[in-house]
Order: C-alpha cells, then sequence, then structure tokens
C-alpha cells in the first residue's frame, strides 16, 4: 500500500509547506508547523462564502434591517450587539470548563418555545448534554439535539430540518470526507468553518461555533477562522472566582469591546445586574492606595476599583507589578510623577491591581493609578466617595477621555459625590449629585487631594 503523503500547515496563516522548517515561509512564525496528510484531490469545491451577484452601484442597494434574535439572556445579548442576527455566524472561545456550553445551552433552551433550534455536540453524547439541562433545570422540550462530527452528515440535517439557530460545539471536532488530515488540523477547521458558514449566509440560518483556545488564550486553529465569522466573543474569568466575562472583539452588527458579566451558579450562568458592585471593594474604613476608577467597557461605563501598594524595596532593583493593567505604562506614570510632581519612587516596590479580576486596557486608567500610588506611598486615603479618569501624557497633561458625560453620570447614579476629570471633560451643564473637578496638569490633581482631604 502506497504512503500516503503528508504536507506541513502553519497553525497560524494555514500556510502548506512540503518539509519542516523552523519558521514558517508565508507568515515568518516560528515553530508553528505541524504535520498533517495531504489533502485529496476533490474537485472544485471552492465558492464565495457570501452570496454572489451582478455588480450594482453601491447607492442603489436598498439593505434590509434584519430584527433581531433575543437569546432570553440580556447580558449575553448585549455582547452580540442587540441579539442574534440571521445569516450571522458567532465565535465563542474560551478556557475548558468556564461555561461557554452551559451559556449556549441556556441560551437554546430559551431560543427553543419560539423557533426551531439545533444543538450539534461533537464533544459530548446525547445522555451528557441531557443530564446538564436537567441539572440546570431548564425547560428545553423543543430543542432538537445532534452528537455528530461528521461536517456532510450536520450539514445535510441542518438542510432538512431548517431551524432558526444552531449551536456548533466545537468546530475543531469536526471533519469533512473531502479532506484526509484529522479532525482538529489546520485544513479541516477552514474547510469545516467555511462549508457551515456559506450554509448559514445561503439559509439564513443564525449559527454559533464555539472554538478551542491554545495555552496562550488564543482561539486554535487557523487565524483565517476569525476573519471568516462574523462576530468573535471570548469567555473570560478566573477558575476560583464564580464571575465570569464574555468580551466581544469582533462584531459585524454591533459595537466592539462590549462586556457582558456573569455570576455562576448552582443553576447556570446569570446575568449581573450591576457590575460596577462587582469591581468596588467593600471596605469597613478608608484606606490608603484605593482609588476609583470609571472605565468603559464598549457603550457600558463600569466602576471599578484600582489598588496600588508602594513598599521600599529590599533589592537593588525595586519591582514594578500590574495585575489587570499594562506594566509598560505603570513605569512610565512613576517617570511622570517623579518628573513633574516630584515624588520619587526609584527605591520603592510598586504593585498595582484592579478589582475583581477585569482587565482595563484603555489609557484613561492613568489618573486613577498615579492617585492610588501617590496615596500608598504617603499613607493617606483618599476622599470618600471619589471617582476618577483621565489619560497622562509624558509631559504631565491631563487627556480627555471619551464619553466623559456616561461615565459621571455613571458614578453619581451610584453615589460618588466628587470626579477628577480632565479639562476637556468637563460638562457644560452640572450633573446632580457629583462634583466634577476639571483638571489640565497632574501637579493640580496631586494638590487637589489636599483640598479634598
Amino acid at each position: 500500500m502506497a504512503k500516503q503523503k503528508t504536507v506541513y500547515s502553519c497553525s497560524e496563516c494555514g500556510g502548506s509547506s512540503p518539509k519542516w522548517q523552523g519558521q514558517c515561509p508565508h507568515c515568518a512564525a516560528w515553530n508553528t508547523l505541524v504535520e498533517t496528510l495531504a489533502d485529496s484531490a476533490a474537485g472544485n469545491r471552492f465558492s464565495a462564502l457570501a452570496g454572489s451577484g451582478q455588480m450594482q452601484r453601491l447607492a442603489e442597494i436598498r439593505p434590509r434591517q434584519e430584527a433581531r434574535i433575543a437569546s432570553g439572556i440580556e447580558e449575553f445579548d448585549r455582547v452580540l450587539g442587540g441579539g442574534l442576527v440571521a445569516g450571522g455566524v458567532v465565535l465563542i472561545g474560551g478556557d475548558p470548563g468556564i461555561g461557554k456550553s452551559t451559556l449556549l445551552l441556556q441560551a437554546l433552551a430559551s431560543l427553543s418555545a419560539r423557533l426551531p433550534v439545533l444543538y450539534v455536540s461533537g464533544e459530548e453524547s446525547g445522555e451528557q448534554v441531557a443530564l446538564r439541562a436537567q441539572r440546570l433545570q431548564l425547560e428545553a422540550g423543543g430543542l432538537q439535539l445532534l452528537a455528530e462530527i461528521h461536517l456532510e452528515k450536520i450539514l445535510a440535517a441542518l438542510a432538512r430540518h431548517a431551524p432558526g439557530v444552531a449551536v456548533i460545539d466545537s468546530i475543531q471536532t469536526l471533519y469533512s470526507d473531502a479532506l484526509q488530515s484529522a479532525p482538529g488540523s489546520v485544513a479541516q477547521v477552514r474547510e469545516c468553518a467555511a462549508q457551515l458558514t456559506r450554509h448559514a449566509k445561503q439559509a439564513g440560518l443564525s449559527l454559533v461555533f464555539v472554538g478551542h483556545v491554545t495555552k496562550e488564550g488564543a482561539l486554535a486553529g487557523p487565524r483565517v477562522l476569525e476573519h471568516m465569522v462574523d462576530t468573535v466573543l471570548y469567555f473570560e474569568g478566573d477558575p476560583n472566582s464564580s464571575f465570569r466575562l464574555v468580551r466581544a472583539v469582533k462584531n459585524r452588527f454591533g459595537a466592539v469591546n462590549e462586556l457582558g458579566v456573569f455570576a455562576m451558579t448552582d443553576r447556570g450562568l446569570r446575568g449581573v445586574a450591576n457590575p460596577s458592585a462587582l469591581f468596588l471593594s467593600q471596605h469597613g474604613q478608608q484606606v490608603a492606595g484605593s482609588c476609583v476608577l470609571v472605565t468603559q467597557e464598549g457603550t457600558r461605563p463600569l466602576l471599578v476599583e484600582v489598588q496600588a501598594l508602594v513598599d521600599e524595596a529590599h533589592a537593588p532593583s525595586p519591582r514594578r507589578l500590574c495585575v489587570g493593567l499594562e506594566q509598560n505604562r505603570l513605569a512610565m506614570l512613576l517617570a511622570v510623577l517623579h518628573r513633574h510632581v516630584g515624588i520619587a519612587c526609584f527605591d520603592q516596590d510598586v504593585f498595582v491591581n484592579a478589582v475583581g479580576g477585569v482587565r482595563i486596557s484603555e489609557p484613561a486608567a492613568d489618573l486613577a493609578v498615579l492617585l492610588a500610588v501617590v496615596s500608598s506611598l504617603r499613607n493617606r486615603p483618599l476622599p470618600q466617595k471619589l471617582v476618577a479618569f483621565g489619560e497622562v501624557g509624558l509631559a504631565g497633561e491631563i487627556r480627555p477621555a471619551p464619553r466623559g458625560q456616561e461615565r459621571l453620570r455613571e458614578a453619581a447614579k451610584l453615589g460618588f459625590t466628587h470626579a477628577l476629570i480632565p479639562r476637556a471633560n468637563a460638562p457644560k451643564q452640572p450633573i446632580r449629585g457629583i462634583e466634577a473637578v476639571p483638571l489640565e496638569r497632574v501637579e493640580q490633581a496631586v494638590d487637589k487631594l489636599r483640598e479634598l482631604a
């Protein structure tokens, strides 16, 4: 029997090479080539993912406003931009056991009362899925279940039953007869996702893929998988905590960087109505090194407590450690603090943490981090009911943050009375319940703390 030919496929870009190399010749990534079986010749299997047609003028096209399909889970719909879209394809990834299958089973159980739905399980048997539904006490009498990993059989089932919403759990377990490589390989993931996406676009099916992640936390398989779908969601959370975060990093039908907050209970995932309370610590008395930041996640303002601990260094190289914030930005802020305010931390260890396990990437957190560091260094608590936001530049200026009015209204709603903000974000009309203190320089922010204390 003739030996089957093998090729080496890149797990990053999907490119192939006849022999193994340390660096992919297509995308220049290192150690990403994986041996797979060569594809058999199966004729012309390729066509456009979206429907093709005649050339038209853009001004003559009248797009239809498709109604959103509400999943019945408010936080999930928020991240999706209002709900699922007919013909839209969603990819959701996250660590094993974080709750992806639980969330989608809850959503399908809610949708099954209104429209036909299908759950395709490639990792669990029908009995296992039924046990989970029983444990979660879900009313899922109309939910259709198919335990299958063969792509052609799944496509036949989708064409035969014509569901409105379908879930594929997971895309890495599927295989197609058109390819000889094993399930989970780059070629199989790319081909199965393309075939299912094509069917969803043609049939108006709302399709959800569950995706595995690598040990680095990125979605497994070729990166083209994320380009192919309409929406990419990441499930985040500490396994030791009952709270979970669902973040949108790509959405063709809504805003990106939206955040959904869930609590894991014995009845499954439940949306958190007031997520700001989750990220605020409850101190019995005032403590030094704590400052409340008003951050923006998509269209939602969130209040997060930023904590700093400044302690005398006992080593030649002081430590700079951040949890939930950018470490390089902390070093920059300490340099600005020394140069423009005259407060030196070169002989101090500095630790900064965002409470609740949330990750903050926006530069508007700079002012809150700087104030928390000053508070810890001087061992003086910041005034109660004080919030802050604003970007700090290398010249010591405080730059504006987007959606400043919404941030102030959220802080006022939760009972905060004072806010240190950039002057460009100062409201034209006073906001009831909160006094906004506009600032232009970091020196003014530090001086203002003495007045408010």
